[in-house]
């Protein structure tokens, strides 16, 4: 074993130790959770109660975060729900530290996990209250903001302001799919004038430029636009390819929506020699090929993806957009769409979709699609560590 594969083997045992430390088995669950494996979390949670094998309160609070993230991503939200409401009144009185001297002597504040907070207000929204999700989102940003007026110390301050972030892009998130891009562009023209690091302002400029084009104002985006080109040039390290394909995909929406999708695929194919696994590049570039009537190389590209990167590449809507290009390119489309159906089955998490073969046939979203898909892979809501 080399060196570098022993240092990690180590940082591996010793998060493990950690994991475990804060919670009963918390690292099978995340182990898990980032596998997909959200119908063995759910046995996992439903053994550990059954068993009675979590002895402090707040490892049972952790444990239902779990269960309910597990929940929400099956599309389960009414049992999602009923599992919040086990805990919802008690989140800011009994399950407090000082409640439980016995267990955290010398600690105080609540031992909620974040998590229960956002899906506290993210559900309404699955089960069709889309109104009551918004309220609830406003009383948590108010929530936070109440955190922030207080002296915190700067580890504290820093973690309020990224659920404070986090919060706003959800409301922008909801409000932007009812197009209300007037509410948008003011939340997010105030998170761009915070404190905030040039990757999050790269990404959130970004998002304004969108709804800039939502409106309309091409000259504005691209004016949006070139201010992230000048925050990127001055940044360094790791993150440069990351926020260098930023760039491209930007330059290359420009491109799309004014149906120059030659050089829109030149920008995307830019952004595929710089790391392989841009899967937002690679969707965008398939659509383009396919706008140009190059059904054969559009499939190509999409289908050489899910075979290199199948664990990046494989989300609902790469697939819809697959399946929407097959039915225009083969007259057997249900065969193929049938044979890529059961590949998907032995390899997707256990949240996918599978749904979206009907979808596929039923419409043929590419435009909307394809340019949503951009955004989604950069301001895609967050899965939210299950911390306090």
């Amino acid at each position: 074993m080399s060196a570098s594969q022993r240092m990690n083997a180590g940082e591996t045992i010793d998060s493990v130790k950690l994991y475990n430390d804060l919670c009963y088995d918390l690292s099978s669950l995340q182990d898990l959770a980032c596998r997909g494996a959200w119908r063995s979390i759910l046995d996992k949670v439903a053994q550990a109660r059954s068993r009675s094998l979590l002895s402090k309160p707040h490892e049972h609070l952790v444990y239902l975060s779990y269960n309910a993230i597990a929940l929400t991503k099956l599309r389960r939200f009414s049992e999602a729900v009923a599992e919040l409401d086990l805990v919802e009144k008690g989140l800011d009185n009994i399950y407090r530290y000082e409640t439980y001297p016995h267990h955290y002597p010398n600690c105080h504040g609540s031992m909620a996990p974040f998590v229960l907070r956002w899906l506290h207000a993210e559900l309404p929204a699955r089960l069709g209250k889309r109104q009551e999700t918004l309220d609830r989102f406003y009383m948590l940003l108010e929530f936070i903001k109440e955190k922030l007026s207080k002296n915190l110390a700067d580890e504290a301050r820093q973690v309020w302001r990224k659920r404070e972030c986090l919060v706003i892009n959800s409301i922008i998130s909801h409000h932007l799919s009812y197009k209300e891009f007037g509410v948008c562009l003011e939340l997010m023209k105030d998170l761009v004038n915070r404190e905030l690091s040039p990757v999050a302002r790269a990404v959130l400029m970004s998002k304004l430029g969108y709804v800039q084009m939502q409106f309309g104002d091409l000259e504005g985006a691209k004016g949006t636009f070139g201010v992230i080109e000048g925050i990127v040039r001055e940044m360094k390290g790791e993150i440069e390819i990351e926020m260098a394909n930023l760039v491209n995909r930007n330059k290359a929406l420009v491109f799309m929506v004014e149906k120059d999708y030659a050089s829109a695929v030149r920008e995307y194919q830019t952004c595929i020699d710089r790391d392989g696994e841009d899967v937002v590049a690679i969707n965008n570039k398939a659509l383009c090929l396919m706008y140009m009537r190059d059904l054969s190389d559009s499939i190509k590209v999409m289908e050489n993806a899910l075979e290199r990167i199948p664990t990046i590449a494989l989300n609902e809507t790469f697939v819809v957009n697959l399946c929407s290009m097959y039915e225009l390119a083969y007259v057997n489309h249900s065969d193929i769409k049938k044979t890529l159906g059961t590949w998907i089955a032995r390899v997707a998490p256990d949240d996918f979709d599978t749904s979206v073969f009907l979808e596929a046939t039923s419409r043929s979203p590419w435009i909307e699609r394809g340019l949503a898909y951009h955004y989604d892979a950069v301001f895609s809501q967050v899965e939210i560590a299950v911390r306090s």
